[in-house]
């Protein structure tokens, strides 16, 4: 007998009224090349930005507009019931208020209250309405309720205006919507939790053009972020010299020096559930900077430097009761012992809760598009993970984290 297919998912995509609606096209669009079922259900508002049209012509579906359509299917609920994921891409500050009254005025409404798959919501709007209070206690209560809530990026917005409010890329949307389906069945476990992470690396001035640095690309740190955005977290990045798209979903805090990395993820982990210390952090910084560049025959003959303070360190003799924090550890092996020997010693001296160590010394690294990774925690146990995608590192170091809830609450 031949094995049984795999079923397709379905992904309901709504779309709301706002400019951003254009956007959707190519959500639905990636959403169908990876291989999902795509119905859409755009308000009357949307079809004033997007014509039914191409929505059918995108998602190989007809177009579901009416509650009154269709009647005998009950589209009001067994659209909802039929989904594996809902995203609602753009979400207008309008629309997020109707949907905290529970509104079932108009299809997708309806849809969202039968529904009981993940439910993923991209926002877009002009950044005083983000801003304001009536929005962000609605936003508050969406995701108590369990919605994934993605906040809106940084950039330019309609007309001259620029600012948060735009709609976080839809690549970045997709990812999120594809690993809330792979996730089906399970909750969004770090819902509710707040999550700091820091990612790329630091630099440290010499002059006013040349540093201190390392080759760190910030993927690892990234895919972090973009992982717990997606697992329901409220994330914070503080993020280093790194030139990748900002996850959606996530606040991001731009440094360059320890200094200020430092500084920032101080003042972020004073109300983190969990920190997770990805950057490469240098160790030591000049300890007199040049305010001009140094030209040949006046650079000094050795350059004096001083100790940087351990952030990570810091942040586990400052943490607060139940809080999690986990290390990054790029270790090669030498005289002294191996990789794994030079990781269980940092382990103890940091003493976070969770130490995530690649063996540097291979191909595998800064820069490359996977990683091997040993999962070393402080009640001795350890997880061993072979090349694979640092979005799946990001997964197993999330899942590890999850355990970690459990033993300290």
């Amino acid at each position: 007998m031949a094995p049984e297919a795999a079923r397709v998912p379905r992904v309901i995509v709504g779309v709301t009224g706002g400019i951003a609606a254009y956007k959707a096209c190519e959500v639905i669009r990636r959403l169908k090349q990876s291989g999902a079922d795509v119905v859409v259900i755009p308000t009357l508002a949307a079809l004033r930005f997007v014509g039914e049209a191409t929505f059918a012509a995108l998602s190989g579906n007809a177009v579901a507009t009416d509650i009154w359509g269709d009647v005998q299917d009950v589209p009001h609920v067994s659209l909802g019931r039929s989904a594996d994921a809902v995203v609602v891409v753009p979400a207008t500050a309008d629309f997020l208020a109707r949907t905290v009254q529970g509104r079932a005025d108009d299809l997708l409404g309806a849809t969202l209250l039968t529904t009981r798959a993940p439910v993923v919501i991209a926002t877009a709007m002009h950044t005083e309405m983000w801003e304001h209070v009536a929005t962000q206690a609605n936003v508050r209560v969406l995701r108590e309720r369990g919605l994934i809530v993605l906040e809106p990026a940084v950039g330019r917005l309609t007309g001259p205006d620029s600012g948060k409010g735009r709609l976080p890329e839809p690549a970045e949307i997709t990812e999120v919507v594809l690993q809330a389906l792979r996730r089906r069945g399970t909750t969004a476990d770090f819902q509710g939790r707040r999550v700091v992470v820091s990612a790329g690396g630091t630099r440290e001035p010499i002059d006013a053009v040349r540093f201190i640095g390392n080759s760190s690309s910030g993927r690892q740190g990234y895919a972090l972020a973009a992982m717990a955005a997606g697992r329901g977290a409220r994330v914070t990045l503080v993020s280093a010299n790194v030139s990748l798209p900002v996850p959606a979903g996530v606040d991001l805090v731009e440094v360059s020096t320890a200094a200020q990395l430092d500084d920032a993820m101080h003042r972020a982990a004073s109300s983190a559930d969990v920190i997770i210390m990805a950057a490469a952090v240098a160790d030591f910084s000049p300890a007199q900077v040049a305010e001009v560049k140094l030209k040949k025959g006046t650079a000094p003959a050795a350059i004096e430097l001083r100790e940087n303070r351990d952030i990570l360190r810091a942040l586990v003799e400052s943490r607060r009761p139940g809080q999690v924090i986990v290390g990054f550890a790029a270790e090669t092996g030498d005289s002294e012992g191996s990789v794994m020997e030079h990781a269980q010693r940092k382990l103890a001296a940091k003493g976070c809760d969770l130490l995530v160590v690649n063996d540097v010394s291979g191909a595998e690294g800064f820069g490359s598009a996977t990683n091997t990774v040993t999962i070393l925690a402080a009640n001795g146990s350890q997880q061993a993970f072979q090349s694979m995608s640092k979005a799946a590192v990001a997964d197993a170091v999330l899942d590890a984290i999850g355990g970690q809830f459990i033993r300290t609450q």
